[in-house]
This record gives C-alpha cells, sequence and structure tokens, in this order.
C-alpha cells in the first residue's frame, strides 16, 4: 500500500535533518515516529492548549518586550534630537520606510515558499505537500510575530537615517582622521596606494560593484533569518543585532562626524574613472549643501558620514550570526567578501582606514547585545 500523504511529509521532513544533529532522544525505527505520529488520539482542548503554551514558536512573545524597549527609547532619542534641529521625522519619496517595508513583504512571501519547498524536498514536492508545510511553519502568531519584527526593525533604520541626516549640522573631524591615515602608511594616502595597486580605470567599476552590492544582501540577509529559523526567536537574535548595528553606528557618527575621503580630499580621487558610486557622491555632497541652506524643505535630506564604516560593520555583523547559526561553509564566503568590502570602501573614498576597525567593533557589540535582547536569560530560555 502506497504511503499516506502524512507518511510522506514526515519522512521527507526527517530526511532533511543530518545525522549528527538528530538527538539521542530520537526514536531510532522512523516507523515508529511515523506510526505515533499518524494514530496517535487527538489532544483535548485542554491538553492542545498546555502544549501551545510550552511550545515555543506558539507560547507567549514577552522576550519581545526588550526589543520594543531599546527601540522605544531609541525612538525617543529620535525625538528629542528632532526637537533641536527643528526638523520633522522624514520619509522622503517613501524610500526610507514605506518602500522597503513592502520590499520586505515581497522577500518574506518568496523565502517563506523556497523555505517551505526546501523542507518538503524534491522527491515528495507537490503543491498540496508544500501548501502543508507552509502552513504549519507560519500560524498566524509567527506572521504576526514576523511582520511586527520587520516593521519595528525599519522603523529603528527611519530612526537611523534621519539621525544621520542631522548629523550634518555637527562639526567634522576629516582632517585628523585624514592625518591618522597617512601617520599609519608612513606619509601615504591608503586610497592612492590602492589606486596603485589596482588601476584607475576597469579597477572603479569591479569595486564599485562588489560595494553596491551591500544594498542587495542586507534586505535578504535579515528577512532570511527570520524565515529559515526553526524557532523565530532565533530568528531575532539576527534582527535584534541588525537594530543594535544602527543604533551603535550613528552614535559613532556623533562621535566623530565625518565626511570621508573623497568630500575631504578630492583630488586623490579625481583620476578614478567615473562610476555610479562617483554619481552618488557627488549627489550626497549635493543633499548635504541643500540641507545646510534649506532645512525647511521636506525633501532635504542627507546620506552621508563616514565613521564607522557600517558597511563593514553589517557584514561582518552577519558573517557572526553565519558562524551562530553554524554555517561554517558560508562564513569562509562572507569572510572573502568582507575583505572585498574593506578594499572597497576605502578604494572608492567613502571611509577612513580607521573607520574599518571601528565598524568591526560597532558589529561584534551588536551581536552580543542583540544575544542578550533576545535571549536575556541564555539561549536555553523558553
Amino acid at each position: 500500500m502506497s504511503p499516506s500523504f502524512h507518511e510522506r511529509v514526515v519522512v521527507g521532513l526527517t530526511n532533511l535533518v543530518p545525522q549528527q544533529h538528530r538527538t539521542t532522544s530520537c526514536p531510532s525505527d522512523l516507523r515508529d515516529l511515523e506510526v505515533s505520529a499518524i494514530t496517535s488520539p487527538p489532544l483535548s482542548a485542554r491538553d492542545q492548549a498546555t502544549a501551545s503554551a510550552s511550545t515555543p514558536d506558539t507560547g507567549p512573545y514577552r522576550w519581545l518586550g526588550w526589543l520594543l524597549a531599546v527601540v522605544a527609547v531609541f525612538t525617543v532619542v529620535t525625538a528629542v534630537r528632532s526637537h533641536q534641529v527643528d526638523i520633522p521625522f522624514r520619509d522622503p519619496g517613501g524610500r526610507i520606510f514605506l518602500s522597503r517595508i513592502a520590499l520586505s513583504l515581497a522577500l518574506l512571501i518568496v523565502l517563506s515558499l523556497l523555505d517551505a519547498a526546501m523542507r518538503v524536498g524534491r522527491r515528495n514536492w507537490t503543491v498540496r505537500n508544500t501548501a502543508a508545510m507552509l502552513q504549519s511553519r507560519w500560524p498566524a502568531d509567527r506572521v504576526l510575530v514576523a511582520v511586527g519584527g520587520l516593521l519595528t526593525y525599519h522603523f529603528a533604520y527611519a530612526c537611523y537615517r534621519n539621525l544621520k541626516s542631522w548629523v550634518a549640522f555637527n562639526g567634522g573631524h576629516d582632517d585628523r582622521l585624514l592625518s591618522l591615515d597617512r601617520n599609519l602608511f608612513f606619509g601615504h594616502s591608503p586610497a592612492v596606494l590602492l589606486h596603485d595597486l589596482f588601476g584607475r580605470q576597469v579597477a572603479p567599476h569591479v569595486i564599485g560593484v562588489i560595494y553596491e552590492s551591500f544594498s542587495v544582501i542586507v534586505p535578504i540577509s535579515f528577512v532570511a533569518a527570520l524565515v529559515f529559523a526553526d524557532r523565530i526567536r532565533d530568528g531575532f537574535v539576527f534582527l535584534s543585532s541588525a537594530i543594535w548595528v544602527w543604533i551603535l553606528g550613528v552614535a559613532s557618527y556623533y562621535l566623530i562626524p565625518t565626511l570621508g575621503p573623497f568630500a575631504s580630499a578630492p583630488k586623490e580621487f579625481a583620476g578614478l574613472d567615473p562610476t555610479s558610486i562617483t554619481a552618488t557622491q557627488a549627489k550626497y555632497m549635493a543633499e548635504r549643501a541643500q540641507l545646510l541652506d534649506h532645512p525647511a524643505a521636506a525633501d532635504s535630506f542627507a546620506s552621508i558620514s563616514a565613521f564607522v564604516s557600517l558597511h563593514v560593520g553589517f557584514t561582518f555583523m552577519i558573517l557572526l550570526m553565519l558562524r551562530y547559526y553554524g554555517f561554517t561553509w558560508a562564513v569562509r564566503v562572507m569572510y572573502v567578501y568582507l575583505l572585498a568590502v574593506m578594499v572597497s570602501t576605502v578604494y572608492l573614498g567613502w571611509h577612513f582606514v580607521i573607520d574599518i576597525p571601528g565598524g568591526l567593533l560597532v558589529a561584534y557589540l551588536a551581536v552580543r547585545l542583540g544575544r542578550l535582547t533576545t535571549y536575556p536569560h541564555g539561549r536555553g530560555s523558553p
């Protein structure tokens, strides 16, 4: 007799789990597991409620309170700074909040379908099996928590972007960091040394692609963490760490406000072949000038600050989270990508060399705080 639908799903799911990750408490005979899962009598309503309360993803979400508290404090800080500079919270053209929320929700749907199909497996894949897996993976409470987490993340990011914009009203320290760069490299500009090493014609285009790939990797990364984590709480470790990257990063902008070498030493980058990066840099400088000249204009919004490098910081945070989740092969790939991002930030003039270790430190602290925010009593807590 051919196996039933439930039996096929059980076997497909079990085959997805590597042997070394199966605990000794699991039955050695998969048929026992299948039969017990299928033939056990249904739970009473009271038993179902008890089971639901003891399951990490369907029980109370009190642990979310810590993250919401952190974002609430960050919101208050943003409101205080908004009052100081007399500029309201802005989302010009919906680019900072609304469009990013829409992208995240679309990614949530696509990646959830992919996750369900992968868990069913190629041999057992059918639309019906995938739909059943999707339903079991995404009960209503998990959907609400995931969407709420994305809204929280993007609101925190919007606060970060507004605070970053208002750094323009603070004095800069570019001259000091330019001097520090030259002292570290025995009187030479590290950017010019990289230009001499890689060239000035083709390299700007290749390195520019590496730098811009960051804007693709970031939105996929934190949505993927929510989708692919077995427990959504583990996915929130990534989301919380990402929020801490933006909080600590904007704090560093106010600690040492800078524009970056491309703005403070433009002659060093004049010989580079024009790319979309140089166009973006010119656009950012024009936007900053408009904000300083016309702060009350609704579309006045600055997007430039150098210390620390959050391209480096967020990339290193992803690497640390991949190690946290146990993806050894992906960690190795991310080390290569991280090195490429470090080179690109200096080569293109976005950052001083000192911004790189600053970004690494921000990432390390963000992951520590992200884990503490999500698991204040340790990962074994319910």
